[in-house]
């Protein structure tokens, strides 16, 4: 089932992220120490600056020209050099390991890839660990109609039915709240 994405808050933001596996991927690796509705943003204030969202241009751009873009305020995120170097690499990565095609990630081979298979390939992607493949396979599954063969049960607790966890279950302004919720009290637990 192919759920409209409702991240950011702002209407253009979340288009991009619907229409643009790149842009969603961006969202996902600039999703670290910076609230998840801004990280989400990050691929429009880059197609603002860039005339488009374009995963090649952004593979090919002077890399110094390109961090300077995600610098300028408002920045693509708190760290936004450390985090342009990361979105240019992804780039690069997706070019030279699925010809540009990022849905390649989960969906090419034969057999087609299995929700362990796509986990290790979200893995093996720049800026992108344990957790923060699990939660976009959950994302994919939950939200993307992407559901290989054993994704709940490879993206853990990310994947659970009616979790309030990631910005996998992020569906509107109040799914956004639970999953804050959710998360602040996760911290408090861990200091506890």
């Amino acid at each position: 089932m192919l759920r409209e994405l409702h991240l950011t808050g702002e209407p253009a933001a979340d288009k991009l992220l619907n229409e643009d596996p790149f842009a969603l991927l961006v969202g996902m690796l600039l999703d670290q120490q910076y609230p998840m509705e801004h990280a989400f943003a990050g691929p429009r204030k880059i197609a603002d600056r860039m005339d488009g969202f374009s995963l090649s241009k952004i593979a090919e751009a002077d890399l110094e020209t390109f961090v300077e873009l995600c610098v300028t305020p408002p920045a693509i995120h708190r760290y936004g050099g450390s985090m342009a170097y990361r979105v240019h690499a992804l780039a690069q990565h997706i070019i030279e390991n699925y010809d540009g095609n990022p849905e390649g990630i989960w969906l090419s081979g034969r057999p087609k890839p299995d929700g362990p298979e796509v986990l290790k390939r979200l893995r093996a992607l720049p800026g992108f660990g344990e957790q923060k493949a699990k939660i976009f396979l959950a994302l994919l599954g939950k939200q993307r109609g992407v559901q290989p063969k054993g994704w709940r049960e490879t993206a853990g607790s990310y994947g659970e039915r009616g979790s309030r966890r990631s910005i996998a279950d992020v569906t509107n302004a109040g799914t956004l709240a639970e999953v804050r919720a959710f998360k602040k009290a996760a911290k408090a637990a861990a200091k506890g």
